[in-house]
């Protein structure tokens, strides 16, 4: 499987995006795909190497856990994420979800990538690619809204 990428320019410098991207108090905020629920246990800013877990619901209630992988202030962040518990987390989980900002005339464009080739078990996924490209664009709006409004 191949990653897949939604671009969107937002009318707004790219420190106040990020501000929003590193606080995981405000994921549920932006999340497109209505499954993001609240912080279980995360630090008040994301930076490289945190953790951060987080309550999911899609049908019933679930835990993940996410490791900070990339990060870079003001333009690029990545987690992947695992489900919070310990054998299931062994055998699926680890995609990675990336944001990158770079400045451009009228704001900032932003660009969401879900990269399933780090996923533990990529066929897992597979039928979620064009939902998740769906919910991403979601997301990208979602965030337009909470930055500029």
């Amino acid at each position: 499987m191949k990653p897949v990428s939604v671009e969107r320019v937002i009318p707004a410098p790219a420190a106040q995006i990020f501000a929003v991207l590193v606080d995981p108090k405000r994921h549920q905020e932006i999340d497109g795909s209505g499954t993001v629920q609240q912080p279980t246990k995360a630090p008040a800013r994301l930076s490289l190497g945190a953790r951060f877990g987080m309550g999911m619901k899609m049908g019933a209630p679930y835990k993940m856990v996410s490791k900070v992988t990339e990060f870079e202030e003001d333009r690029l962040i990545a987690w992947q994420p695992v489900p919070d518990y310990p054998l299931v987390s062994r055998l699926v989980g680890g995609r990675t979800w990336r944001y990158e900002l770079e400045s451009v005339e009228g704001g900032t464009l932003v660009r969401e990538t879900w990269d399933p080739t780090t996923e533990r078990l990529p066929v897992i996924v597979r039928a979620a690619a064009g939902l998740t490209k769906t919910n991403m664009e979601k997301t990208l709006a979602k965030l337009e809204e909470v930055v500029t409004g």
